[in-house]
């Protein structure tokens, strides 16, 4: 898992601070922002006293863990969080909230209750009910938190003329399982056999009629038809004894009911193959990180005293996680590259290195940040690593340039003593001058041969000589008037020729960084289109799962003989047919407009983005003429 550290036992995510207002444990957080990869979040609701936490345990693969209890008293309090490695997704974490037990009179607040239940909605993917004895009118008068959902949870900051639509909450919300405690009866209508599904579908079919006990007693059933878009079912016999069940946590498996154990490994089963890594709206899957950075967020609305909403929820989440992204990608970079690069080294293996690098330091980028449209925070972590490359870049021609004139003054030590002892102002001295300065330029170059600044140092060194060279050729009588016009002459030309190579040497190096550059947007421009192809085909798989769900919906309500219902589900389902149209066309528009935004390899080379050497070979041209 990459998970900051293996999570032994679970720990508290959610709870009550010392003034009775929900926050984040930063124990928690902590071990959330340590993950790194997809989660799979699951969370368990349900009346207190019911066992949730048993099978809590069970999907953690764990005998005991989340506090199970054995007297009335409800033991878990708040929202306790256990990350696991997924037994069935290599590389996705499986996040598994056990909440507060709901209906607790002890504690007298039901507005806590609702909060902890909607929060269990946010934060997960799939949703667990846990309840005793049978799905009845009493059962699902007790679920009314989920009848409060509208009231309590927002998916759009703003809403229209007309309240959200159904469509919008089933897009965002979890998949649903109701899990049937100690259940006792069998799964017949009539005389025929019904699957667990087919009892769960059965008790969420409403009246007719338009009294308000009918309204009353349809409104849990048509919430949950409308907001949770698949929902399954599984009924467990009493897994023990009565003295038995006081000790779940010491059972063996061979000392529980078979039934009861082949329920909960079918339950388990399901929900490892089917329950989705978490996502938000436009698509982004969560990673523990970003999952930690909703809850604070989720958290902070309602100790507001706000209405949680998903869309604020999200544009809040993008910030923070895009501003971590950056962070963390240029962090990443900047390891990577001390770790690799020795200095001094050819531009070409610096240039291999940063290119490698670079590509992972933007995949930990793309895994952790969403919704940056525009790109903002890609351009920003861009041009912090494009930095970060011209210092290196700088730091390789320094280190390169110490050495090339650290071998030049050993070299050419000989020659500066000659110098300075006056050995070559005499009669041929200019002749031994030349033949040693040519001598020992030979053998700089060949020490050098593989040093990036090799010709440009070089370059200097022999422009300081040349006014040394012109007086030891001033002093050798040897040489005529024409000669030594020559000679000058031909002094000239063959410094011309040294300066020559080094705006060679360092024109190169400015091919290179502009190759660079040019691999970066290649690669920049790659990832972004695969990362919004993944994003939108999330959204669609998304919206195939709603319109689905109304489809079936609609046909039930067409054989249970609501005729005005059914009419109204389809102008739902024209709505969301007409919206994903929508959304496929605007989906376009966006990849088209940031596309444009990026633009060729000329856009993206802003001036910011212009070499630190590439006035080099100007200055260098500059002074030639």
């Amino acid at each position: 898992m990459a998970c900051g550290r293996l999570m032994s036992v679970p720990v508290c995510l959610i709870e009550n601070d010392e003034k009775g207002k929900l926050h984040v444990r930063k124990e928690a957080k902590d071990i959330l922002d340590g993950i790194t990869e997809p989660v799979v979040v699951v969370s368990v609701v349900g009346l207190y006293r019911t066992g949730k936490s048993y099978l809590m345990n069970r999907l953690a693969g764990q005998q005991s863990g989340f506090a199970l209890g054995s007297t009335i008293e409800s033991k878990t309090k708040g929202i306790w969080m256990w990350c696991v490695p997924h037994p069935n997704k290599k590389g996705h974490t499986l996040v598994l909230l056990d909440t507060e037990g709901l209906g607790d009179v002890e504690k007298g607040d039901e507005k806590h209750d609702t909060w902890i239940f909607c929060l269990a909605v946010l934060l997960s993917s799939t949703l667990v009910y846990n309840s005793l004895g049978v799905i009845d009118n009493t059962a699902l008068e007790k679920l009314h938190y989920v009848t409060e959902l509208t009231e309590n949870i927002r998916v759009k900051a703003k809403v229209g003329q007309h309240e959200e639509e159904s469509a919008d909450f089933m897009r965002v919300f979890p998949s649903f399982v109701w899990a049937v405690r100690d259940f006792t009866l069998e799964l017949k209508r009539g005389d025929k056999l019904i699957t667990s599904d087919e009892y769960l579908e059965g008790a969420l079919k409403p009246k007719t009629g338009s009294s308000p006990q009918t309204a009353q007693f349809n409104l849990p059933r048509n919430c949950l038809r409308q907001f949770f878009a698949v929902r399954k079912c599984f009924v467990f016999p009493r897994p023990a004894s009565t003295q038995n069940m006081r000790r779940m946590e010491q059972l063996t498996e061979e000392e529980l009911e078979s039934e009861f154990l082949e329920q909960a490994n079918n339950f388990c089963c399901y929900v490892y193959n089917n329950a989705e890594p978490k996502t938000v709206t436009g698509g982004c899957t969560l990673t523990g990180t970003a999952l930690g950075n909703l809850a604070e967020v989720y958290v902070e609305a309602i100790r507001s005293g706000n209405v949680p909403c998903l869309e604020n929820a999200v544009v809040s989440l993008a910030k923070i996680q895009n501003v971590r992204a950056v962070e963390e990608a240029l962090q990443f970079y900047m390891t990577e590259m001390l770790g690799m690069v020795q200095l001094p080294m050819r531009p070409e293996e610096l240039s291999d290195i940063h290119t490698d690098v670079e590509k992972k330091a933007i995949e930990v980028f793309i895994t952790m940040s969403f919704n940056d449209n525009d790109q903002t925070y890609h351009q920003e972590l861009m041009g912090k690593i494009h930095n970060e490359y011209q210092d290196m870049c700088q730091q390789n021609h320094d280190a390169s340039r110490m050495q090339c004139e650290e071998v030049l003054r050993e070299v050419f030590d000989k020659l500066e003593k000659n110098i300075s002892n006056g050995s070559y102002l005499k009669p041929g001295g200019y002749q031994q001058y030349r033949d040693t300065l040519r001598h020992l330029t030979n053998d700089y170059r060949a020490r050098t041969h593989s040093q990036i600044m090799s010709e440009e140092v070089l370059s200097t060194y022999l422009r300081a000589k040349e006014q040394a060279g012109k007086t030891i050729l001033q002093a050798d009588q040897s040489l005529s008037a024409a000669e030594q016009e020559n000679e000058v002459q031909r002094l000239k030309n063959e410094i011309m020729k040294q300066r020559q190579k080094g705006l060679e040497e360092q024109n190169q190096l400015q091919e290179q960084a502009f190759k660079d550059m040019q691999r970066t947007h290649d690669e920049h421009v790659k990832q972004i289109i695969h990362q919004m192809e993944r994003e939108q085909e999330r959204i669609s798989r998304d919206n195939e799962r709603v319109l689905e769900a109304k489809l079936k919906e609609r046909e039930a309500l067409l054989q249970q003989g609501f005729q005005q219902e059914a009419a109204r589900m389809q102008r739902e389902i024209d709505s969301l047919k007409s919206d994903m149209n929508k959304q496929e066309t605007s989906q376009r528009s966006t990849m088209s407009t940031v596309l444009d935004g990026i633009g060729t390899a000329a856009t993206f080379l802003l001036p910011g983005f212009v070499p630190k050497l590439a006035g080099v070979g100007l200055s260098l041209i500059s002074k030639l003429f």
